[in-house]
């Protein structure tokens, strides 16, 4: 269906043409405002189960006063865990992946400072990593 433009339309079109009149750019005034999203990410890869949670500990309080919201930690899939040959450890806490997010979750002082633990990451086996979302900063 061709539907004919009105001379209406065509005139609207011819005065837009004409015009010295300028145009709100809206991409500009999108683009200026500020980024409020601030990410980080941490590297647990070589550390003991007790390093990689004092450096948690740590680094979510040191994220949390410099006002991040979101840190990546990279843990590893756990492939290469030694703990993994031992059958008096558990398999699943052993491992950085599934030990860091619980310790967090059990710490009630770090977890008054965040939103959520991407537990769906910690439990996906062909991820290395998991996101925390921190709170603002009041």
């Amino acid at each position: 269906m061709i539907k004919k433009i009105s001379d209406k339309d065509k005139q609207d079109w011819q005065d837009f043409l004409n015009s010295t009149d300028r145009l709100e750019n809206k991409d500009q005034k999108i683009s200026s405002k500020p980024n409020r999203y601030i990410k980080k990410s941490i590297d647990l890869h070589g550390y003991t189960l007790e390093e990689a949670n004092q450096k948690m500990n740590s680094y979510i309080e040191e994220c949390f006063i410099l006002g991040v919201n979101k840190i990546n930690v990279i843990t590893g899939k756990g492939l290469r865990s030694k703990n993994l040959n031992d059958p008096y450890q558990s398999n699943n806490l052993s491992i950085l992946k599934h030990s860091v997010p619980n310790f967090i979750k059990r710490n009630n002082q770090l977890m008054s400072k965040i939103i959520s633990i991407d537990f769906e990451a910690v439990e996906n086996p062909s991820v290395g990593n998991f996101d925390i979302f921190l709170k603002k900063k009041k």
